[in-house]
């Protein structure tokens, strides 16, 4: 019997240590001998050794260098590219800030034989992961609350002792089966960071497959940071800064590059989505518009 493979994709960029320690936890899994895996990881133009460090202590793993503009969506996308001009049998997205716990990869693997044995073959299975210190839930799947809410407004799916279906993913530890990616593809090149995950699970979803999550827990990784928001910001400067590929960061929200946002309510708004892509842009006006002096 032949060994399956599955091909890990990484992005980073200037955080050698928690790479390292993800790649750690990757490389002491438990891992069935039905299965091995290769790691293809983009270094989006690390300046702190990332590449020499990860070369020298896992040499196995395929390093492919990005220009530092790549951010989330660029490099997984690129990771995935190469991924998939070789081919496998499954692939899995890792966040390099994610810490796996040892048998996560024999549970994602173990949940997607049992949808498959349920006719549900094309299935993406996500992890759940929560905080290293308070143990609280940080990323995973999530629920749409409706039609009638734009497509991103949701409620996360706690792990419980079953995998349970869900709407859209968080891609901190995706698995996505050869059956998945023949139909719907790479990431959206059109997308540079934010959302990309989220697209990839509607588009999948539209495509009739389902999205899933494992029972319980598969990891940490501590919440990322919101970004100091630009309280009372002047208009030009803002709108200038909502181009840039990590938005601008408001009090409450962080908006979105206008076109990237906007095919994104357009593919996933239905026929509010006109509404939807307005909305959250309300806030810069407002503040705009009553800015103390």
């Amino acid at each position: 019997m032949n060994c399956k493979t599955i091909a890990v994709l990484l992005t980073c960029h200037n955080r050698k240590d928690k790479t390292l320690k993800s790649l750690d936890s990757l490389f002491s899994q438990e891992l069935s001998s039905d299965f091995s895996f290769v790691v293809y990881l983009v270094d989006d133009g690390s300046t702190d050794g990332t590449s020499e460090a990860i070369a020298k202590t896992y040499p196995q793993v395929k390093i492919l260098q990005g220009n530092g503009n790549l951010f989330w969506n660029g490099g997984m996308r690129k990771a995935f590219t190469a991924a998939l001009e070789v081919g496998h049998d499954y692939y899995l997205w890792l966040n390099d800030d994610t810490i796996l716990y040892p048998h996560t990869l024999n549970t994602l693997l173990e949940t997607h034989q049992q949808l498959s044995d349920r006719g549900q073959p094309r299935s993406i299975i996500a992890g759940s992961t929560q905080d290293p210190d308070t143990q609280e839930w940080t990323y995973g799947g999530y629920q749409q609350l409706g039609w009638w809410y734009p497509p991103f407004k949701c409620d996360p799916v706690f792990p419980t002792d079953t995998p349970q279906a869900c709407d859209l993913i968080c891609g901190n530890i995706a698995l996505i089966p050869q059956d998945v990616t023949s139909i719907v593809g790479n990431l959206d090149p059109a997308l540079t960071h934010y959302a990309g995950d989220w697209d990839y699970s509607l588009r999948a979803k539209q495509k009739g497959c389902s999205i899933w999550i494992t029972s319980g827990y598969l990891g940490t990784c501590s919440r990322n940071p919101k970004p100091n928001p630009e309280n009372t910001p002047v208009l030009q400067k803002a709108l200038k800064n909502i181009e840039k590929p990590k938005g601008l960061a408001l009090e409450s929200v962080t908006l979105q590059p206008w076109e990237e946002w906007k095919l994104l309510m357009q593919r996933h708004g239905g026929i509010f989505w006109p509404i939807f892509w307005i909305l959250p842009y309300r806030k810069l006006f407002w503040s705009v518009l009553f800015r103390r002096n």
